[in-house]
């Protein structure tokens, strides 16, 4: 699995105009899932999203967790993030999960986040979606599960 992480002051989703998630402080999350990936991916990768430290204490260094601020995350599945741009000048999709199993871990980590305490609002799933973000910082991380393992 493959997520980019945005810190944001906030963040909302829409679909089709009307506005399907959105969030306060905290985290927007794209979620991408490749044909690989399992159970066990989501979960690392919510464990690390809840404690990773990207957020500023009262001295404004990056010491704090998604769990420390008591922020929330908006959660966006985005299948593009597995385009393969190496050959000619269209993405090749042949890396990402079929739609079934994408659905099934964008669901699962979702899961895992809300179990870690983590308050997640999301968009629809393979839905066209308008993602907007007041990014923080910018502060923008992109983590990978297979360097997790």
């Amino acid at each position: 699995m493959r997520i980019v992480l945005q810190r944001a002051s906030r963040a909302a989703v829409r679909v089709e105009g009307r506005v399907r998630g959105e969030i306060g402080p905290g985290l927007l999350i794209l979620v991408g899932v490749g044909a690989g990936d399992s159970s066990e991916d989501a979960r690392a990768l919510a464990e690390k999203t809840a404690h990773l430290r990207i957020f500023a204490d009262s001295q404004g260094l990056m010491n704090l967790s998604l769990l420390d601020t008591k922020g929330k995350a908006l959660v966006v599945s985005q299948f593009t993030l597995y385009g393969d741009c190496r050959r000619g000048r269209r993405p090749s999709w042949h890396l990402a999960a079929p739609p079934h199993q994408g659905e099934a871990l964008y669901e699962e980590y979702c899961r895992f986040l809300t179990q870690l305490g983590i308050p997640v609002a999301t968009g629809v799933f393979g839905a066209k979606m308008a993602v907007e973000i007041h990014n923080d910082g910018p502060v923008t991380l992109v983590l990978d599960s297979e360097e997790l393992r």
